[in-house]
């Protein structure tokens, strides 16, 4: 199971950046083609991110921290060369940008096919994350993460604020209200075709009690972690996805009582005086997968 609880945003243009990402941590980082880069430093900035990441590869992969880049749009004339770039390079991911139909997809997955064939790259090892971030993406929110049926290169899909809420002719709030409508939309389109779901930033990176109280909200509303702008966030967001020790706990003696329960034909059991089904079970083996994944139990734990 790979945790992606935190998405660290990174300018593909700062070397320094790029190379001390082992210290904060993150489960994925994104190198920026797109908004981070002027249009003057493009190229430079696509240049830059194919040799880091052709020479520190192995040690992202030896750290557990996956490679995403997020491309130029498909309105751009920078895209296909950032494609060529970064999957030649070895990157785990593409994100792309500004999605609002199914059919960008497909012109996505299809130059990354070409480019994979010419560069000798193990075809359907790069995946794809879509960004919604306009209020047309957010109601084909569903047609684009249904596109993961004919490709099983879209894995993840993630919200974008800012952009959503310039389309909505509104603004953000501290109290987020202007997305809770997109929110829900977007995580039950990808939660409904099995794609990793992840939320938009919090840019106020000196306000933790916000950012904890936006954290919590997403998980609730099924979102399996978060885009971030600063790696202070990183040990954060982990804290608030990983399961309590209660929670552990309670989850490990569903799952032995589940299998007790199937040795003795019961088609209904209870734990702790509740009565245990199929969505609770579900429930409790995701929570020890996600304990194992974070490290705080073993796999033998889990079993």
């Amino acid at each position: 199971m790979k945790l992606r609880r935190s998405m660290l945003f990174l300018p593909a243009n700062n070397p320094a950046l790029i190379r001390d990402v082992h210290i904060y941590k993150p489960d994925s980082v994104m190198f920026d083609l797109e908004d981070a880069i002027a249009l003057k430093e493009k190229d430079a900035a696509r240049i830059l991110i194919h040799n880091m990441l052709k020479v520190l590869k192995e040690i992202y992969i030896e750290l557990g921290i996956e490679t995403v880049v997020r491309i130029n749009g498909l309105a751009t004339k920078f895209w296909e060369q950032d494609v060529e770039a970064v999957v030649s390079a070895g990157v785990d991911m593409v994100r792309l940008p500004m999605t609002e139909e199914a059919e960008d997809v497909f012109m996505l997955v299809n130059k990354i096919e070409e480019v994979e064939k010419k560069c000798g790259r193990e075809l359907g090892s790069t995946k794809v994350m879509v960004a919604i971030e306009t209020a047309l993406g957010v109601m084909n929110s569903f047609e684009i993460a249904k596109t993961s049926r004919k490709t099983d290169r879209l894995i993840a899909m993630a919200l974008s604020g800012e952009d959503f809420v310039t389309s909505m002719k509104t603004s953000r709030s501290t109290s987020g209200d202007e997305l809770f409508v997109a929110r829900g939309m977007v995580a039950m389109a990808a939660r409904s075709c099995g794609l990793e779901v992840l939320d938009t930033v919090y840019a106020d990176v000196n306000n933790d009690e916000g950012f904890l109280k936006e954290a919590n909200l997403i998980k609730t509303m099924g979102f399996g972690g978060k885009s971030l702008v600063h790696p202070r966030q990183v040990e954060l967001i982990h804290e608030v996805f990983a399961p309590t020790e209660k929670e552990i706990t309670h989850a490990k003696k569903v799952v032995v009582a589940t299998r007790e329960a199937l040795a003795k034909n019961l088609g209904v059991f209870t734990v702790d005086g509740r009565m245990v089904d199929g969505p609770i079970i579900d429930r409790a083996k995701r929570v020890l997968q996600l304990a194992v994944a974070a490290k705080l139990i073993s796999e033998e734990e889990a079993k």
